[in-house]
């Protein structure tokens, strides 16, 4: 079954919601305007029950099916939020907000899910109910966990879940999709060396920390190399390394590390947490000096479930003639916390030869739009076909 012949006629003016959403970019959970103009297009569509300020600025709009016989309950999950990013795109609509940008394509999941929501209310040819969802703060923010926390799950009896991501550098419209851990959890650390500054001319009157700094950094790495199982994913990298004093002359008093780990699996996870800090200690107390570490903890691992993988990869097989095996991601996302209430998937749809995502002249390619609405559509009337 190729994309629905439906959103090659509304592709232009889906087209022009997500170049309005592009050009009006909002942040984390300060998503005002994309809600509201949200809102009232699902109110437009004849959305059966439209809810606001679920997880603080998120949308959910239920969709009724020409009958209900089955009792099923499926929700389609789209981010909304931008990036503190200046676009450099040079677009006509191009991001009036300086310093914010739709750079991960978060306009482009919104519009899809708005033309398969106006799709679905004009046909219904489905046994059921859906439960579009319009989540804000997926960069960095945890809108997903918000939501889930407003108790969104229970109260539309979500049974199933699925969302999309474009990803450049596959063809437009192609799918890939994997089954289990598919995007890493992503926790970070803060890290304070404190030793005993003095003279850079008097070296052995001070506890260095700018050597037990360097040599923690260094140790560190050794939490991928010698303490993980090499068939294991991890990542620990140090992204900050500032001293408390910035003269040429000046031993510093103390050094900050701040930094990042990813990981897929709970094992994993925990190996960092607990090595981190033995390694900072230790390398700490043999210069003389001391650490302290603080662990925060991020995103879960995003992990697909079987059966749904399967019937995700299969809709997409018809949608568009094939769907790879995705590659894991070590990057993060809050999806995640979502598949962990509901059984779901997630998958990836093609954005072409364009930059990567949080890159400044990155652009979603708005010829992906009628494979990813297909998809969605697909998804409700394959898994609750009309009685």
């Amino acid at each position: 079954m190729p994309v629905k012949n439906r959103f090659a006629e509304l592709q232009s003016e889906i087209t022009e919601w997500r170049r309005d959403i592009h050009e009006n970019p909002e942040i984390l959970f300060e998503t005002h305007r994309t809600s509201a103009l949200v809102a009232e297009k699902l109110k437009e569509f004849g959305c059966d029950e439209i809810v606001t300020g679920i997880g603080r600025t998120g949308v959910v709009g239920v969709i009724k099916g020409k009958s209900n016989t089955s009792g099923k309950v499926i929700g389609l999950r789209a981010d909304m939020d931008a990036l503190p990013i200046h676009e450099a795109t040079g677009l006509d609509y191009a991001s009036k907000t300086d310093g914010a940008m739709h750079a991960c394509g978060h306009d482009g999941h919104t519009a899809m899910l708005l033309g398969a929501a106006k799709y679905l209310s004009e046909t219904r040819n489905f046994d059921g109910s859906v439960v579009v969802i319009f989540q804000p703060a997926e960069e960095g923010g945890g809108g997903g966990k918000e939501m889930c926390d407003d108790g969104m799950m229970d109260r539309w009896n979500i049974q199933e879940v699925y969302g999309m991501h474009n990803w450049p550098g596959k063809p437009v419209g192609a799918f890939g999709i994997r089954a289990g851990a598919f995007f890493a959890a992503t926790d970070q650390f803060d890290i304070t060396l404190e030793g005993f500054g003095g003279h850079a001319a008097m070296p052995q009157k001070t506890v260095d920390t700018t050597v037990m700094a360097a040599q923690a950094v260094m140790a560190l790495q050794t939490i991928a190399s010698r303490n993980a199982d090499p068939v294991d994913q991890i990542v620990v990298s140090v992204t900050s390394f500032e001293t408390s004093s910035k003269a040429f002359n000046v031993i510093p008093q103390s050094v900050q590390l701040k930094g990042t780990v990813r990981t897929m699996s709970a094992e994993m996870r925990d190996l960092a947490e607990k090595r981190i800090n033995e390694i900072c200690s230790g390398v700490a107390a043999t210069f003389g000096g001391s650490a302290d570490v603080t662990y925060i903890r991020g995103y879960p691992a995003m992990v697909n479930h079987e059966e749904q993988t399967e019937f995700a990869a299969d809709v997409a097989r018809k949608v568009s003639g094939g769907c790879e095996h995705a590659e894991l991601v070590m990057g993060g996302e809050d999806f995640a916390f979502m598949l962990e209430e509901r059984p779901g998937a997630y998958i990836l749809v093609g954005n072409g030869d364009t930059a990567a995502v949080h890159h400044p002249e990155y652009n979603f390619n708005d010829e992906a739009i009628p494979a990813g609405c297909s998809w969605w559509a697909e998804i409700v009337e394959q898994r609750m076909p009309a009685a």
